[in-house]
């Protein structure tokens, strides 16, 4: 296929290799000589200003010629049941510039921009154009890629596309790894003191119990994983924090041989990536540091990660993990609501906008989080399990990826997690339907 624009940018490389190579499968020049473009009889269109004859035109904004970060002028409209924004005039194929609004939702446009952020130092989803305009539950660069999918195969019905098919990844953070065994004897002791102090009895005798062998440590949920594995047939990917203990960092200490010969079990049955810790925002060095301790336990090079909090920092976060020669980034999602923090729900290539260039670090969005449904959205299970399902349709329609986020201690049933198992269970059901 031949495309006809004004101007070849590392902006419009990005974003059209994304849309035409990776999710619509399709080859395709790009031109910016009129004469040859109107000659050519191959299938082809235009991304212009103007449209050059008859061709399948889609008139473009100025975002993908620009360079460096400035305020865009954003108004959005309705559309088929959706959103979408850079409105077009009447001449271009759909009423807005699906290319430019693309790239804003990929390139994380806005949280470049002046924002507020919450006391964890994390964008938050109500400074998004998708949370404060209604689409923030919709995939929506799916939804605009399917229809000029659409819209190609009604001009040039020729073509072959990649088929695309629904996946889903499970994947659990393992930020404390039991709630009472493996702390060492000083965190133990404080930890009985203050039961003491706060006369908390029911947590001292279970405590108690746990550390005396006579109780399953109420975090220790890994067996029911595992049947949950082998019962619906699904590997799931891991993360593991493996930091120095800190008041936001709270795991099991990284050398106890216990906690390290559960991360091999763990390891020998799904996949493994590092949960870089909080600290780490502000400590780079400790990032290297907690890569090279999972691969010393596992025997393995590391290339998966997720930000500990979800703590993300626009391109500071990404340039770490790429200079640490990680390929592949789980954090890209809210912690106070469900849905589309890029607007889709499949993998895409990080675009540094400081360097202009598209890297190597392929971004994986989750959907939905466990911490999410309960502390922010104040879900009860049973609504918990509605919206997942919602949630789920919604990947499902355009063939995404779904991606769910759990932590060990949510499944143990206890205290405020009692009944949330069956979200666990019931959300896998419905993602693997």
């Amino acid at each position: 296929m031949l495309i006809y624009t004004q101007r070849i940018t590392p902006r419009l490389e990005y974003i059209f290799k994304h849309i035409f190579t990776e999710m619509l499968g399709l080859s395709y020049t790009l031109v910016t000589d009129e004469e040859a473009f109107a000659k050519s009889e191959i299938p082809k269109i235009s991304y212009a200003y103007n449209p050059v004859a008859d061709e399948l035109f889609f008139q473009a904004k100025n975002l993908l010629f620009e360079t460096g970060i400035n305020e865009q002028n954003i108004s959005v409209i309705d559309w088929e049941n959706t959103k979408a924004f850079f409105s077009t005039g009447k001449k271009s194929a759909l009423p807005f510039d699906p290319f430019a609004a693309s790239f804003f939702l990929l390139s994380r446009y806005e949280e470049c921009l002046p924002h507020r952020r919450d006391h964890y130092d994390r964008f938050e989803a109500k400074e998004s154009i998708a949370y404060q305009n209604g689409f923030l539950k919709k995939p929506v660069v799916n939804i605009w890629v399917k229809k000029i999918k659409d819209l190609i195969k009604e001009r040039f019905p020729t073509l072959q596309f990649k088929e695309s098919a629904y996946q889903y990844l499970s994947t659990i953070d393992i930020d404390n790894a039991y709630a009472y065994k493996r702390k060492g004897l000083l965190r133990t002791a404080g930890a009985i003191g203050n039961d003491i102090f706060s006369f908390n009895i029911p947590q001292l005798k279970e405590r108690i119990k746990v550390l005396a062998g006579m109780l399953q440590d109420p975090y220790d949920t890994y067996d029911y994983q595992f049947e949950l594995q082998v019962k619906y047939n699904f590997r799931p990917l891991y993360f593991f924090l493996l930091a120095d203990y800190d008041v936001n960092d709270k795991n099991v200490p990284y050398h106890n041989r216990k906690f390290q010969s559960l991360i091999k079990s763990i390891a020998d049955r799904a996949d493994v990536g590092i949960h870089p810790s909080f600290n780490s925002n502000k400590l780079t060095e400790k990032i290297e540091l907690e890569i090279d301790r999972l691969s010393d336990i596992v025997h393995r090079e590391i290339t998966k990660s997720r930000q500990h909090f979800l703590i993300l920092h626009f391109p500071k976060t990404y340039r770490n993990l790429i200079d640490l020669d990680i390929t592949d980034e789980y954090s890209m999602g809210y912690a106070q609501e469900t849905g589309f923090r890029a607007g889709i729900c499949t993998p895409f290539y990080f675009y540094d906008l400081d360097l202009e260039t598209a890297t190597k670090l392929k971004v994986h969005p989750f959907t939905v989080m466990d911490a999410t449904l309960k502390y922010y959205m104040k879900f009860e299970p049973d609504a918990a399990i509605e919206h997942v399902k919602e949630m789920v349709h919604q990947v499902k329609a355009v063939d995404g990826t779904f991606i769910s986020l759990w932590h060990n201690e949510t499944l143990s049933e206890k205290d405020q997690w009692q009944g949330w198992r069956k979200v666990y269970e019931e959300t896998i059901k419905a993602a693997i339907s």
